[in-house]
């Protein structure tokens, strides 16, 4: 047997937040990434289609461990609807199935229709996503001209603007729980409206605790990276968020020395003043972040993502 080869890459950890562009795949962005930062690991928080742009928080290093939890937060978006005509995805790159007339709705008529969409909703999975039936994505099945049945789901809307109105299109703005889909909101509304509608824009402004305003491009990073062989990668890894910060809405538990080394060892220990229980965030007295734990009925706090402290040190250039 051939010996493994050693990863190349940098033990480089935390959280970059990408301006996705619009044309380019999830894996795409979080590959190029990870090439840029010279990085031996990295994950990304949850898919973004290629005809969206916006926030795609791709975790490096030991932050893939927390990278799930984003994957399960509220998202935020903005889009735009084009009223009167059908496709076969529900949004701009499927074929148009359907037109119709437009009426002219007021805008008490469409702020009405958003109306019914808050709260906690049903949606069928469209038939181009990325689910899997029978292990094989729906939108590989969606290719061969296959429809199957989908299950329905529940989602919430906590928030559905109306951001502007034109003729023909709706600027919305959503704040949804996890597995929302965009588009088919978006259909629904015009199904509501009597025109049909499909999407034509979508740029996500929101994951979890991480707004668009603090993402960078991939122009700035590539900028970065051209100097970084000879000037170093300081200004890259300054742009790197904390892998705790996905969870800062999380209870945090503080262990003294002595907990804190029996907790690295595996093993659940009991914590003053810990909350009763769910999830929490593991630090050190000296704000050093271990992981993630659980509390368990007898109160004591488990182990579930351990953070690997040798890998934690800082973020070597």
């Amino acid at each position: 047997m051939g010996r493994r080869r050693r990863a190349s890459g940098r033990n480089i950890n935390g959280i970059l937040l990408l301006d996705k562009p619009v044309g380019m795949t999830s894996n795409a962005a979080l590959q190029t990434v990870k090439r840029l930062f010279k990085a031996n690991k990295a994950g990304h928080t949850g898919n973004l289609d290629p005809m969206a742009s916006g926030l795609l928080p791709i975790c490096l290093g030991e932050a893939t461990k927390v990278s799930g939890y984003l994957l399960n937060s509220d998202k935020h978006y903005t889009g735009t609807c084009k009223l009167g005509v059908r496709t076969s995805s529900g949004d701009a790159e499927g074929e148009i199935i359907e037109k119709r007339a437009v009426d002219q709705y007021s805008e008490a008529q469409v702020l009405s229709v958003l109306e019914k969409f808050m709260g906690e909703i049903t949606q069928i999975p469209p038939m181009h996503s990325a689910i899997k039936v029978n292990g094989q994505p729906l939108y590989k099945l969606a290719h061969k001209g296959i429809e199957i049945e989908r299950k329905p789901r529940q989602v919430k809307i906590f928030q559905l603007e109306l951001i502007e109105q034109r003729e023909d299109e709706l600027d919305i703005d959503v704040h949804c729980s996890k597995g929302t889909y965009i588009r088919t909101l978006v259909e629904d509304i015009g199904s509501e409206l009597g025109c049909g509608a499909h999407l034509t824009a979508l740029r996500r402004t929101g994951a979890g605790p991480f707004q668009i305003e603090g993402a960078v491009t991939l122009e700035t990073l590539e900028q970065l990276a051209e100097v970084a062989p000879e000037a170093g990668y300081e200004d890259m890894d300054s742009l790197l968020l904390p892998m705790e910060q996905a969870l800062t809405d999380w209870p945090r538990v503080k262990l003294t020395e002595n907990s804190a080394y029996y907790l690295c060892k595996g093993q659940a220990v009991q914590v003053p003043k810990a909350p009763g229980s769910g999830w929490v965030c593991l630090f050190t007295e000296d704000e050093r972040f271990l992981g993630i734990g659980q509390i368990l009925g007898d109160g004591r706090v488990a182990p579930r993502r351990l953070i690997n402290q040798s890998e934690n040190q800082g973020n070597p250039s």
